[in-house]
């Protein structure tokens, strides 16, 4: 959320293009990225892609580069805020280069919803275990629930050892994934095997030894 001292002050704000400017009511403190959302949410524009300028210089949502801590601005009554939407990068096939940009490609951020936490964690990992962006994409990716559910598999494990039940635990364990991860069929939604369809119905296609038989006395064959 914006912090906020003392009254609101009134902000024009100038959009690079055919747009009308607005007048905005705003906090005289807030964090720069807080001020994107407010910008983007007033004309439905994407807050990741905007770019603001005050007074000639350019506001980021970040203090630096290498920082994770949230950047603030102080406003004033009057200030003009200039706003502009970066285009979205062209796919790498239609760039016309040769350059080699998958090191930028494969650069991890953590995104500005993120929680505190999360920030902290990407901090300690990133800048003090110095850990590759492609392994943190990995870490990041995998919910708070499915790292609970790791840790207590490994817990579990040792134990399951000690009772001679390490290839039933791993055994159980592949099916308990797999069970886990079935898709639900909509209503009227057809089962790739018919047995498992009303009436035995089979997929549009479906190539089985009866249809064959079929073709055969048919003289498709």
């Amino acid at each position: 959320m914006a912090s906020s001292e003392g009254d609101e002050v009134a902000v024009t704000v100038r959009f690079v293009g055919p747009s009308r400017p607005a007048s905005l009511s705003l906090p005289p403190v807030m964090k720069v990225g807080d001020l994107q959302k407010r910008i983007a949410s007033e004309r439905n524009l994407p807050s990741d892609r905007l770019k603001l300028v005050l007074h000639g210089k350019t506001l980021h949502d970040k203090k630096n580069a290498d920082s994770v801590e949230d950047a603030t601005v102080k406003l004033a009554h009057g200030d003009c805020l200039m706003v502009a939407v970066m285009p979205t990068r062209p796919a790498k096939h239609l760039r016309g280069d040769d350059s080699d940009d998958d090191d930028e490609e494969l650069k991890f951020e953590v995104p500005q919803t993120a929680g505190p936490w999360k920030r902290k964690v990407f901090t300690f990992l990133h800048h003090k275990l110095r850990i590759p962006d492609i392994m943190l994409m990995v870490i990041f990716s995998i919910s708070l629930k499915a790292w609970v559910c790791i840790v207590l598999w490994f817990l579990l494990a040792p134990i399951a050892q000690k009772l001679d039940l390490g290839p039933i635990y791993i055994i159980g364990t592949g099916f308990l994934i797999i069970l886990l991860n079935l898709g639900r069929r909509q209503h009227g939604e057809l089962s790739a095997y018919s047995i498992f369809n009303e009436d035995f119905r089979e997929l549009p296609g479906t190539l089985n030894a009866e249809r064959f038989d079929r073709d055969i006395r048919a003289g498709r064959l």
